[in-house]
């Protein structure tokens, strides 16, 4: 075999899985995603989460997922939010959603390494933003404490469905 043959099965061998890895880290379904981060004290019953995202699709439908990341030291199997959109038209929806974070035995349900739990929970399937600009989408808990321990993120995921 020469040696230009040798050299081109070799490149084979680093480009091709290169290109599978490039292929499988990329996210075609994504629109928007991103976290914000918890106070280490707590989450304050006040304090609300706020992402601002810009809309220019209006056709398309679309998945919203809450996203919420808690440590084993979080005190409840579950967690209550208020969230709210704002349209860049003024108009707002709301909606109050319990998620379980943890199985009746106790065990965290979300995938985690180490001390921290990542979940990604539904909120609305579906739809369509019917006019483009910045929505910007609030996020409350609803628990019961002033200060909640243990929620060390929260995130919102729009994809399309």
């Amino acid at each position: 075999m020469d040696k230009n043959r040798i050299q081109r099965v070799n490149l084979k061998w680093l480009v091709v899985p290169a290109l599978l890895l490039f292929m499988w880290a990329c996210d075609f379904s994504r629109v928007y995603e991103d976290y914000k981060p918890i106070e280490k004290e707590g989450w304050h019953k006040d304090s609300l989460v706020s992402f601002n995202v810009d809309i220019t699709d209006t056709i398309s439908a679309n998945n919203l997922m809450v996203n919420v990341r808690n440590m084993g030291n979080y005190p409840n199997s579950n967690i209550w939010l208020f969230v709210k959109i704002y349209s860049p038209d003024g108009k707002c929806i709301g909606d109050t959603i319990e998620y379980t974070l943890a199985d009746l035995s106790g065990k965290w349900k979300g995938s985690g390494i180490g001390d921290i739990f990542d979940n990604q929970f539904p909120f609305k399937s579906n739809v369509n933003f019917p006019v483009s600009g910045e929505y910007r989408v609030e996020v409350q808990h609803g628990m019961r404490k002033t200060i909640l321990p243990g929620i060390s993120d929260i995130g919102i995921r729009i994809e399309k469905r």
